[in-house]
């Protein structure tokens, strides 16, 4: 991690505090240097996770930059007094990575999703961006004796930003065993957004998105599939910001 950055935590989970101007000349600095960094995103259930899952811990704390994306985290940040700047959402970022290959000429891998919609999403950053260096993609349903042969194939290609396409745990682990492997400067997870991209998943408004309320878009979306985890996770995230909040004013945390 750069020596300039300072780092947080809240429950427990790091949390760097950055806002996306200064990110992405993270990522310019990591590819003029060869840094090869891994980057991970936090919010209010993946800090929930880590509570009962010490490997997850354990691969968003060894990433070399983290960021925020969840206003429940910065609104978090902001009451233990130790404020991040802003959330930084994980598919703006995306297409700010995007449009900062094609400006510059970064290489680009594309890894995850289903095979039609990767593909789809490919073709959509072709269309967009003439010329941008998409060096490659692949699907992310494949067997643990291909990631190997998947990760030889990005450092063949030379890439400088890689964005996986998982679902959490799953990205974390795989950057996490594979960064070095795969020699690319920039890696980092992006969720479901290429589903976003190639339109399988329809994006919460801009409303929702500037209130910190796309959690609960996604809960009238989804409600039977998405009721525990946010009704009830985002009850145990206010606990133990709460938890956190009275051990600092009796001096017993001082993160």
């Amino acid at each position: 991690m750069d020596g300039d950055l300072k780092r947080i935590k809240i429950a427990g989970c790091p949390i760097d505090v950055i806002d996306k101007s200064g990110t992405l000349k993270y990522v310019e600095a990591s590819i003029k240097q060869g840094w090869q960094s891994r980057h991970g995103f936090v919010n209010a259930g993946k800090i929930v996770q880590i509570q009962s899952n010490a490997e997850l811990l354990e691969a968003i704390s060894t990433c070399d930059l983290i960021c925020a994306d969840g206003m429940a985290v910065v609104w978090a940040s902001r009451y233990l007094g130790s404020p991040l700047p802003e959330r930084i959402n994980g598919t703006n970022l995306m297409l700010d990575l995007v449009r900062l290959s094609h400006m510059k000429g970064y290489r680009l891998y594309m890894l995850g999703a289903r095979p039609e919609v990767i593909e789809a999403a490919a073709k959509i950053f072709l269309a967009d961006y003439p010329g941008i260096e998409l060096v490659g993609w692949h699907h992310g349903y494949f067997s643990e004796e291909e990631e190997s042969q998947i990760a030889a194939s990005i450092r063949k290609l030379r890439a400088d930003i890689v964005l996986v396409g998982m679902g959490t745990p799953q990205k974390e682990f795989w950057l996490k065993r594979n960064v070095p492997r795969i020699g690319a400067a920039f890696s980092m997870g992006v969720g479901g957004s290429f589903d976003v991209i190639a339109g399988v998943v329809k994006r919460a408004p801009t409303w929702a998105q500037d209130a910190g309320m796309e959690w609960f878009w996604r809960l009238l979306q989804e409600p039977r599939r998405m009721w525990r985890r946010y009704l009830i996770g985002n009850s145990y995230f206010i606990w133990l910001v709460a938890r956190q909040k009275l051990r600092r004013m009796k001096g017993i945390d001082s993160d």
